[in-house]
């Protein structure tokens, strides 16, 4: 099957308003997409209405995409220093340098050098076989996406839910090929002005053949929902 029907059914299915985007990690060449300076999440939110990004680590804005996303490693010193004091103190979203570091710590090791360049983009538009695609979306259809994604296996996604948006959106399924669910981090959603219903529901695409093909046999897909009597409430 290809990118954009794959794409097709699934925006058709789900009703999807934005695009489902493929992420791809890679040292290839790809001929198309934007090749400007931007941060990680401004990318998936144009990407999300159609457009195409590449970005390698002189593009990326953002130091926290940059580490996220593997093109820079683990800080120290008085970089360091400088971080937990923002994190702290100006962008205010972790009490101390001790629940900073602990955040860290109990999180998924970034993928440090695992490519030249990531390429963000509308499914449909994909030039080479994405790793993950990551649906923009709201709670209904990530419920929808989950369903899907475990009516095979029914194993259970372990999830990582805090952290930087381009973490949990991204870098962790690349590096588990977990299926996750994110809310992202409130500085992202609040500065990129994500929507307020959208939830960040991230599929490594190895899991995507089997998403699509329990589309027809799954509820939370379109096959028609069977309520016994003896089930039936009053």
């Amino acid at each position: 099957m290809d990118f954009k029907k794959q794409s097709d059914i699934l925006k058709m299915v789900l009703g999807l308003k934005n695009e489902p985007l493929a992420i791809s990690f890679t040292n290839k060449k790809v001929s198309s997409g934007k090749y400007e300076k931007t941060s990680i999440c401004r990318a998936l939110k144009l990407s999300a209405a159609g457009d195409c990004f590449i970005i390698d680590e002189d593009m990326s804005t953002c130091p926290g995409g940059s580490r996220y996303c593997g093109f820079s490693g683990e800080i120290t010193g008085e970089k360091k220093r400088r971080l937990q004091e923002f994190l702290t103190n100006g962008e205010k979203l972790t009490h101390s340098i001790v629940s900073f570091e602990r955040m860290l710590k109990l999180s998924t090791t970034p993928p440090t050098g695992i490519a030249d360049r990531i390429v963000i983009c509308p499914l449909e538009k994909a030039e080479i076989r994405p790793d993950m695609i990551l649906f923009l979306c709201n709670g209904e259809q990530a419920c929808r996406i989950i369903a899907l994604d475990t009516y095979w296996d029914g194993l259970n996604p372990k999830e990582q839910l805090i952290g930087a948006l381009c973490h949990t959106a991204i870098s962790y399924t690349i590096s588990t090929s977990n299926t996750n669910i994110s809310l992202g981090d409130w500085t992202a959603r609040s500065h990129q002005q994500f929507e307020p219903d959208i939830v960040f529901a991230s599929v490594p695409y190895e899991r995507m053949d089997n998403l699509i093909a329990a589309i027809p046999l799954c509820s939370a897909g379109d096959a028609a929902f069977n309520m016994p009597d003896e089930f039936q409430l009053d």
